[in-house]
């Protein structure tokens, strides 16, 4: 690589971080240092994911369409980046249908070897107070509520598999970095882009990364993780309020009066 491509991949990888998961990362970690210094221990701290944007059904799904919509533009736009002559991006990194049958069998696989050590360790969190109290969307709110919960999850899926997995890995194996180094780099990213949650979040999501990183590696596609990201989030956006009525005492949150909402993209 020249030095004149490198400064513009340089800077193309700095400005995608800048509008998509490294701002939010960075809010994120300031979320968790805001915590850490408030007088109210992090175990008796909750935060809310996919919170209302407004208090008018209407207006609520206008702007929950529009955050989709929005966020999913940034998706386009780091596959267009990637994009080549005479080479589609999308079947580069594997984001396609033409294995869709392996892709999903190996993305079942994924949310079972993910899924359960996940809620395993989110349950230790909140027992060792060091995971903060995740309040989800109230399935009855409305009839819309579980498509668009659905729909956030299919969101969030693309958004970071797509920029953590395949956008970073390509940019970075350009600029010689090897594999472990890519794989360790942007796990911790995605671990930063949780802090929110607090330190057990933290610690999952870069153990997620690091099993997704080398799954990428070892397949070459983006899909099977796409595919279980947005199954583990649906189960944990869905199922949520499930699970915190009927164990209450390891899921429901804390009395708070204000639930600090997901920092957004």
């Amino acid at each position: 690589m020249s030095p004149g491509e490198r400064r513009r991949l340089t800077w193309e990888v700095c400005l995608v971080l800048a509008i998509s998961v490294g701002q939010s990362a960075v809010y994120s970690l300031l979320s968790l240092l805001r915590r850490l210094l408030a007088p109210v221990p992090l175990g008796s701290q909750q935060t809310q994911v996919n919170p209302s944007r407004d208090a008018l059904a209407l207006w609520d799904i206008v702007y929950q369409l529009l955050s989709v919509f929005f966020d999913l533009a940034l998706v386009a736009l780091v596959v267009y980046l990637l994009w080549e002559p005479g080479q589609s991006a999308l079947r580069r990194i594997g984001l396609d249908f033409t294995r869709f049958g392996g892709d999903l069998g190996r993305g079942i696989l994924l949310t079972a070897v993910i899924g359960i050590p996940g809620l395993a360790l989110y349950a230790a969190g909140r027992a060792l107070g060091v995971t903060v109290a995740v309040v989800a969307s109230p399935l009855d709110a409305a009839w819309w509520t579980v498509p668009l919960l659905m729909l956030a999850a299919l969101r969030a899926g693309l958004t970071e598999e797509v920029i953590f997995i395949g956008y970073l890995f390509d940019r970075l194996r350009r600029f010689g970095w090897n594999w472990w180094a890519i794989i360790l780099s942007t796990a911790a990213l995605r671990g930063a882009y949780h802090a929110y949650q607090g330190i057990g979040a933290i610690v999952g999501n870069v153990a997620m990364g690091i099993v997704f990183g080398w799954c990428y590696k070892r397949w070459g596609r983006v899909m099977p993780l796409v595919i279980a990201h947005t199954i583990l989030d649906i189960v944990a956006f869905v199922g949520y309020p499930v699970a915190a009525a009927l164990w209450p005492a390891v899921f429901a949150p804390p009395p708070s009066p204000t639930p600090t909402p997901t920092p957004s993209s």
